[in-house]
């Protein structure tokens, strides 16, 4: 596939609808979350495809603790399988996975499944894919300030912190900042999703629920983005040629 301008390093996707896919079928949400894992896999598949070097996706947020435990329960549960099913598939597609997310209230067995996919594919050369699981963005930099007081403390920070400081304490240290966020579903927020990565991140937000996103969906996504012009803050004074006037 073939786009007319850059293509994203790190794309960023909120994974969202499943939910509202499921119900206005007249099935239950976790079916919703069963179907959009086709979805995934074709959109992992799409990001190769178009040359992405970097996809993280949200899974299950800090936040997501407070929905049902019927509905908890199955998350834990799919996210395990879906990993313990995809790896040996992703790793042939040569992609590394990575995880992003907090310990804590996370299942020692889906922690179990992420690590050793994680180990799996570690030597991988191909895609990046982060799975943000057990993730919330504000937490992440609150544990990073605190990490960095008791380091402070203890001396192995010295001098004054700076942007790449803060960037070695987080979640994501090793990937670069986000260059594209994509949210399915029709929503426009970012829902606490890689608040500090995305600084200078294109948006798109695509009205489509997440089971029936595909690649086609990441490629109008892309070029969306490679029509953006990117500035970082700056700016270039080019001052339209007034129009002669007639009397």
């Amino acid at each position: 596939m073939k786009f007319d301008g850059q293509v994203p390093v790190h794309v960023a996707i909120v994974m969202d609808g499943n939910g509202r896919w499921a119900n206005a079928r007249g099935l239950t949400r976790v079916e919703g979350h069963r179907a959009g894992e086709a979805a995934l896999m074709d959109v992992i598949e799409g990001a190769i495809e178009a040359g992405v070097k970097y996809l993280t996706v949200f899974a299950f947020s800090t936040e997501n603790w407070k929905r049902s435990p019927e509905e908890v329960k199955f998350l834990m549960n799919y996210n395990r399988e879906v990993l313990r099913r995809r790896r040996d598939e992703l790793d042939g597609w040569n992609v590394r996975i990575r995880w992003a997310g907090r310990r804590p209230k996370l299942w020692p067995t889906v922690i179990d499944e992420l690590l050793t996919a994680e180990k799996l594919t570690s030597k991988n050369k191909g895609l990046t894919f982060t799975m943000a699981v057990n993730y919330g963005s504000r937490i992440e930099i609150v544990d990073a300030i605190n990490q960095m007081l008791e380091d402070s403390k203890s001396g192995k920070i010295k001098g004054s912190v700076t942007e790449k400081t803060v960037q070695k304490y987080l979640l994501t240290k090793d990937l670069p900042d986000v260059d594209l966020f994509i949210r399915s579903s029709g929503e426009q927020r970012i829902s606490n999703f890689l608040l500090w990565q995305s600084a200078y991140a294109e948006f798109v937000f695509l009205d489509v629920l997440w089971p029936d996103f595909s690649r086609k969906h990441l490629f109008e996504a892309i070029q969306q983005y490679a029509k953006r012009n990117r500035r970082f803050g700056g700016a270039v004074d080019k001052p339209k040629k007034a129009k002669p006037t007639t009397r």
